[in-house]
């Protein structure tokens, strides 16, 4: 019996399902799209057990404290020490392969859709460090530090590490940037940090956001980081439309002030984006850039900003 299989077999014991679909999703998870012809789910296995407790946990805050669309976690648990979720599967499409043939309109509606997302996330979430968030019997915690500047540039330094020697000559302007960046903020409370939210891992049907998935990898940070990071990834990463970075702002101030977002925020946002965890340069746009159109997509989002 398979690991899928037997997962199914422990949360719908006695059932059969009518249809499998094996899907690419992350770097560090297997998903598998099941149907049992009245009720469909996704399941997912790692064998990081804790990973995927940790996202289980989020995706179920996230659900009960907020109005982002969140799937219901229906099981969460490990079997022959991987770990499993099996979550409800939301209708729509992926927004990645959607976004770019949306009308001008409603590109902007989605941008600011996320903003509000990320603001009420801002808003239900704080932590007494930064870094790493992960489940704990008492909830969420965060499992770093509370020295932002040493969190970030060591953060920011793991980044730079891992691009490859097109982006040698930005190692130290960045670096200065992060450093007067963090120089001029004292100790910022920590808010959630959703690592991937973007259009990628949101479902669309008929133009209006249904889910929004992957709550993997959360971290602490100060709110502009996290602002930084998001917007690039909605409203630079697809097309240029200054109308997008406009829209996001609308939607994250329609819930809370828009915090302090400095320039080496934005560039440590870019290096976190330009290389995915396997140490690859990650694709933009839609169709995806590969190959030297990605790397030169990141430098000169780079460039831009220094």
């Amino acid at each position: 019996m398979d690991e899928v299989a037997a997962v199914l077999d422990r949360v719908f014991p006695g059932r059969e399902p009518t249809a499998r679909q094996l899907v690419q999703r992350g770097n560090h998870k297997r998903t598998t799209l099941v149907s049992f012809g009245d009720e469909a789910v996704v399941v997912q296995t790692s064998p990081d057990a804790d990973a995927l407790a940790t996202e289980a946990a989020l995706a179920t805050a996230v659900r009960e404290r907020t109005t982002v669309p969140v799937p219901e976690i229906l099981a969460v648990g490990t079997l022959d020490g991987a770990g499993y979720l099996v979550a409800a599967r939301a209708p729509g499409v992926d927004l990645h392969t959607r976004f770019t043939e949306l009308e001008a309109p409603v590109q902007r509606a989605v941008a600011r859709t996320f903003g509000r997302f990320l603001a009420e996330l801002h808003d239900a979430f704080s932590f007494d460090a930064y870094g790493d968030v992960r489940a704990t019997d008492g909830g969420l915690r965060a499992t770093g530090t509370d020295d932002w500047a040493a969190w970030l540039t060591d953060d920011v330094e793991a980044g730079l590490a891992a691009l490859p020697p097109a982006f040698d000559s930005f190692h130290d302007p960045v670096r200065t940037a992060v450093r007067e960046a963090v120089s001029d903020v004292e100790a910022p409370e920590p808010r959630l940090f959703p690592w991937d939210l973007r259009p990628g891992n949101a479902l669309v049907a008929e133009g209006a956001i249904t889910a929004v998935v992957d709550w993997g990898g959360p971290l602490a940070a100060d709110a502009g980081l996290a602002v930084a990071k998001v917007e690039h990834l909605v409203c630079d990463w697809y097309i240029v439309d200054e109308g997008l970075h406009e829209a996001f702002r609308e939607g994250y101030t329609a819930v809370r002030p828009w915090p302090a977002v400095p320039r080496g925020y934005r560039l440590a946002a870019v290096v976190q984006s330009a290389v995915d965890s396997r140490g690859e340069v990650t694709r933009p746009r839609y169709p995806e850039r590969t190959g030297d159109a990605a790397v030169a997509f990141h430098r000169d989002r780079l460039r831009a900003l220094l």
